[in-house]
């Protein structure tokens, strides 16, 4: 049977209203300071499992350089592997995380989760061979695939609907941060002990601090209401809603979550996708999710510290360019927040494609015109931070938002696994190949490959992409219903 519908606030429920100020005692108004600082606390504690993706995915561009087994570095064939075997994990993981939540609960999933990333956080700090290192990346993959449905979905099952988009692109805040947390450590343990053999291992090590603050933060936050009333607990549903809502609002929509309930008709996804307009949108997600990873992010986020030190910088020098590379990320993202609030989604996501595209382009050319000239590596660096400033700001904060969006109700919890397990998978070929196709093509040809599927890709978001902006999520799945019917 497929999984119980997981996605933001009620589908369709009334826009909350500023509530009338509450006497002592009384449930707090949507607006009132205390249901934002409850909400608050929520996003922070839980998006920690966004912190760890990020640090998870980032670590290992400073760990690879150090990075030796039998007194030998890696080549090009293990770096690829060790990488991507975090990617295969996650695509599992997300394609699981989905379907568990929905099952057992969001909140207790992503608290199982923190004691993933502990466990395999100190197996990679201190495997003793390659083989374990690759097994304890694939476990941390799990964990960093489960949390990035999982955390989203609870966010935004919380989230009133007029901050739905806000709170929950908050996990990609955290999600960049992790990484520029990362590039710092690295930049940090590799002048302090840089002949240090083992200081990699401290590098990654470092990722199991945070998943203790998961963990506990996980203890006191409340569960998912949608889940709650979904199945069948609508007095606890009701009291987490009243937290976080007007008392009337709180009735209100929780209602319209039970008479979603009863009025859906739960059949298995494959069956679901027989239905024409469905297997459309169905498709449209699976490509916003190709999209986000075939740009080509994570040769930079996993990867930069190489391509940096082929483009002319030292070691050190290396790590610290890519903390810039971090720093972009972080404020790139709170500008994509803001204008998620003043553009559509559509229109923001395709000014990002394109300038993505053109940076690729332009590192491409100006590593092939610019070879050995002193002034490359600064080239290069100008135009990797140009091209995080356009992913982080617009491509990765829309990707998200959309899959959580554009899925009917009743195959959401599915559609969006699968379309995450897609979106894995894509990251794990692009990771898994970037050394192999620099070794073999240089990094001019690969950077030009790159920019050939961005040009593909701002073909298909101009050309089928629908506007979710401004609708509630049953007026959207109207919407598509009818257009993608005729």
């Amino acid at each position: 049977m497929t999984a119980s519908p997981h996605p933001e606030t009620s589908a369709g429920a009334a826009e909350p209203r500023p509530a009338p100020a509450s006497p002592a005692g009384a449930p707090p108004g949507p607006d009132d300071p205390r249901s934002r600082r409850f909400l608050r606390r929520v996003a922070v504690l839980a998006t920690f499992g966004g912190l760890l993706f990020g640090y998870d995915t980032g670590v290992i561009s400073g760990a690879l350089p150090f990075m030796q087994f039998d007194q030998r570095p890696l080549t090009p064939l293990e770096e690829g592997t060790v990488v991507s075997s975090l990617l295969i994990g996650a695509a599992l993981g997300s394609f699981l995380g989905g379907r568990i939540a929905d099952r057992r609960g969001r909140r207790g999933l992503i608290g199982a989760l923190a004691v993933v990333f502990f466990v395999a956080a100190i197996g990679c700090a201190f495997a003793p061979t390659i083989a374990v290192m690759i097994a304890a990346r694939f476990v941390l993959g799990l964990a960093v695939g489960g949390a990035s449905v999982t955390v989203p979905m609870y966010l935004a099952e919380l989230s009133p609907a007029a901050r739905r988009g806000r709170i929950v692109t908050q996990n990609e805040l955290m999600i960049v941060s992790g990484q520029l947390a990362a590039f710092a450590v690295n930049a940090v343990l590799a002048a302090l002990v840089p002949e240090h053999a083992a200081v990699w291992r401290w590098m990654l090590v470092v990722a199991s601090l945070p998943a203790v603050v998961l963990f506990f933060g996980m203890l006191v936050v409340p569960e998912s209401p949608r889940w709650l009333i979904l199945h069948g607990r609508f007095a606890e549903g009701v009291a987490v809603l009243r937290r976080i809502r007007a008392e009337d609002q709180a009735e209100r929509e929780a209602e319209e979550i039970r008479r979603h309930d009863e009025r859906a008709v739960r059949t298995p996804l494959l069956r679901e996708l027989a239905v024409p307009w469905i297997r459309r949108v169905f498709v449209i997600g699976l490509g916003i999710a190709m999209v986000q990873q075939l740009t080509g992010v994570n040769s930079i986020m996993y990867y930069g510290v190489q391509i940096l030190q082929k483009s002319g910088f030292d070691q050190q020098g290396a790590l610290i360019g890519q903390i810039a590379n971090g720093v972009i990320s972080v404020l790139a993202t709170f500008v994509g927040i803001a204008l998620l609030g003043r553009m559509g989604q559509r229109p923001l996501l395709i000014t990002g494609l394109i300038g993505t595209t053109t940076s690729l382009l332009l590192v491409g050319g100006a590593s092939a015109l610019l070879a050995g000239s002193p002034a490359l590596p600064f080239v290069v660096l100008t135009l990797t931070v140009t091209f995080l400033a356009f992913q982080q700001g617009a491509v990765s904060p829309v990707t998200w938002l959309m899959l959580a969006e554009i899925f009917p109700a009743r195959i959401r919890g599915a559609a969006f696994g699968l379309a995450a397990l897609i979106l894995w998978l894509t990251n794990f070929l692009v990771g898994f190949l970037f050394p192999q196709l620099v070794d073999g093509l240089g990094i001019s040809p690969t950077f030009f490959l790159f920019a050939v599927v961005g040009v593909g890709a701002v073909v298909f978001v101009a050309r089928c992409l629908p506007e979710t902006r401004g609708r509630s999520l049953e007026t959207l799945e109207a919407e598509l219903r009818e257009r993608y019917s005729r």
